[in-house]
């Protein structure tokens, strides 16, 4: 991060660029933090499908037996004209039919609802069924009330005694018979449709039959519906938007401590960075070489250098690129032109200069307003036995 601070690349980008670059950061910051605010404000929603409820269709059938001959039980229960309902065996002689009456409940009235019953005679061996014989006795509509569909079917059990009867005789020996009650149920409830489907053996004797369990189904139907659900905002992205605004921010402060950068400084710092290899730093003395020429810019210093083979000697103190080849010195400075990077400028103040030096106004202008005093001076025209000679180096050097 340094490296970057201290680029003068950086530097020169932020002296010709600085206002816009600024500009553009702050607005770059404030977006971010507008639009994270927006992420956390406005979270995104999406459309899932629940589970709302359970559609539950369900089949229960009732038995029921009419005693037509009391016989035997004429007092008991089982006197003549009565109705039996569910119970657990019925007499062959005193019943000979029952009725089946499936009971459906269903979510609504609107619900479609047929009821068929069937009687199947199986021949088994070992556990599996090599034969089998359905007769449909009856299919019915059922009628919906109240969520309920019902309907009834009387069974004849007298035949289905003899045919069992029958069977059994020519299987004789070679597998057994069993006779089932099958109730299958179709219904369609607008939005799920299906078949239910209950079995149980009717087992038969010689003077009574009977119902081995009870006959019952259902079924449930998951009901779904569109739910909006809103998520939470997106982590990643509000601490993205967040570095970003930092950042930004941050690299508006470092630009605007930059701003006062000087493009000429800064191209001039780039330069000298890209031609270190051939920059070395020291002093040059003014009076070296014959001849003085003054170039435009560092690269035409180095330029020069690279054809001369020379090295470019960066003079700190004067602000002066030079390259010395025989006696031509080549260089390039931006204080102004080879005599005016040897002398210093003393800028005087009011009462002394920069050195700490006083000086008394009045000596060197004279108190009506005249020139200065010759005293302070002496004649313009004396040469001055203060300065050493010019071929005396070392002389000069301490100067």
């Amino acid at each position: 991060m340094s490296d970057v601070i201290e680029n003068p690349r950086v530097d020169l980008l932020i002296a010709r660029h600085g206002r816009s670059l600024l500009i553009a950061l702050v607005a770059v910051g404030v977006l971010s933090v507008a639009a994270a605010g927006w992420v956390v404000a406005t979270p995104s929603t999406t459309t899932v499908t629940q589970e709302v409820g359970q559609e539950r269709v369900a089949t229960d059938v009732d038995t029921r037996a009419e005693v037509v001959e009391s016989g035997f039980w004429d007092d008991g229960t089982w006197r003549g004209g009565s109705d039996l309902e569910n119970n657990p065996v019925y007499l062959l002689n005193a019943s000979p039919s029952v009725t089946l009456a499936p009971r459906t409940a269903v979510p609504t009235d609107e619900t479609k609802v047929v009821h068929e019953i069937t009687v199947r005679f199986e021949a088994v061996r070992n556990g599996e069924v090599f034969w089998e014989d359905v007769h449909v006795e009856e299919r019915a509509t059922a009628s919906v009330e109240d969520g309920v569909g019902t309907s009834s079917t009387s069974l004849d059990v007298e035949p289905i005694a003899q045919r069992k009867r029958t069977l059994e005789r020519e299987l004789a020996g070679v597998g057994s018979v069993t006779t089932s009650v099958d109730v299958r149920t179709a219904y369609d409830t607008g939005s799920n449709a299906g078949n239910l489907t209950s079995s149980t053996t009717l087992h038969v004797t010689d003077d009574a039959y009977w119902f081995d369990g009870g006959l019952s189904a259902e079924r449930s139907h998951p009901q779904t519906a569109e739910v909006e659900v809103t998520e939470s905002p997106n982590p990643a992205l509000v601490g993205l938007l967040g570095v970003l605004a930092v950042g930004s921010f941050g690299a508006a402060a470092f630009v605007y401590t930059r701003a006062d950068v000087d493009v000429e400084s800064a191209r001039r710092a780039v330069h000298e960075r890209r031609y270190a290899e051939w920059i070395s730093r020291g002093r040059i003395p003014m009076w070296i070489g014959d001849h003085q020429i003054e170039l435009d810019t560092l690269e035409d210093v180095v330029d020069v250098a690279i054809d001369t083979n020379e090295r470019v000697v960066h003079d700190r103190q004067r602000g002066l690129f030079a390259v010395v080849s025989d006696d031509v010195v080549y260089y390039y400075s931006d204080q102004g032109t080879w005599e005016g990077t040897a002398w210093p400028e003393i800028q005087i103040d009011s009462h002394q200069d920069g050195s700490g030096v006083e000086f008394d106004h009045d000596r060197l202008s004279g108190t009506d307003g005249d020139s200065p005093s010759s005293d302070l001076f002496g004649a313009a025209d004396e040469p001055s036995e203060s300065l050493p000679d010019s071929d005396d180096d070392d002389a000069w050097h301490k100067l």
